[in-house]
């Protein structure tokens, strides 16, 4: 069982679209999902869960899609404590904070604090967060040390750079799965995916599901993880 699993949440937008109804219609749909894998993935024994839910670059998507989104982050945040607090699930958001109304991040706040000490599945959820953006951040702070004279050339390793990221402390992924069929990793997890394997499935993400994550398990129990290759029978 991989320990952890990262999932790029794609296809709500063209899901929502196929059955006639508007793209918002997806991402309600999809938010669901994510409740639904939440749970079924610490009960197969995964510990870690981390979602890509809204990326720097989505806020280039039409207006009224992204203060759709912002409401429903709104009314997840509080959907997400109360799963929280049932499953004992620690959350953590990862991105930069700043770039999220103020309201939201007092619910983010909450939320993280309310769930720190929890010790069901590590969730972490991905809001406006993107791979080039946090390294960029992490270096900053690099600089920022050094200039300070809290930090030296000498000290900069790859351990120490990775204590910096947004994820700081959490296990890199065993596991990438993304929806919906697109084979790429759209600036998600940059530095931590280096050595993750990847599956991709051409299930939009409002219809993952229990056997979709049990699909993408076994496909990754067939891997030689030494050698990056199918495993021999």
């Amino acid at each position: 069982m991989p320990k952890h699993v990262a999932i790029i949440l794609d296809g709500n937008g063209r899901w929502a679209k196929s059955k006639g109804m508007p793209r918002n219609y997806g991402h309600i749909q999809g938010a669901k999902t994510v409740e639904v894998i939440c749970e079924e993935a610490y009960r197969m024994g995964i510990r870690y869960l981390t979602v890509y839910a809204f990326s720097t670059e989505n806020w280039s998507r039409p207006k009224d899609e992204v203060d759709a989104l912002m409401k429903l982050l709104r009314n997840y945040m509080k959907t997400c404590l109360t799963t929280a607090k049932k499953n004992r699930m620690c959350v953590r958001v990862i991105g930069d904070k700043t770039g999220l109304d103020d309201d939201i991040r007092s619910r983010i706040a909450q939320l993280e604090e309310s769930t720190k000490d929890n010790d069901g599945l590590h969730f972490q959820i991905a809001l406006n967060y993107g791979g080039r953006d946090e390294i960029v951040r992490a270096v900053k702070e690099i600089a920022r040390r050094v200039e300070k004279g809290e930090a030296f050339a000498a000290d900069v390793t790859e351990e120490y750079l990775s204590d910096l990221l947004d994820t700081g402390g959490l296990p890199e992924p065993d596991l990438l799965i993304r929806t919906c069929n697109e084979q790429r990793i759209s600036n998600f997890l940059l530095w931590q995916l280096a050595y993750t394997e990847f599956y991709f499935t051409p299930v939009a993400w409002p219809d993952f599901s229990k056997e979709e994550l049990v699909k993408a398990v076994e496909a990754y129990n067939h891997r030689d993880r030494r050698y990056g290759r199918v495993k021999e029978e």
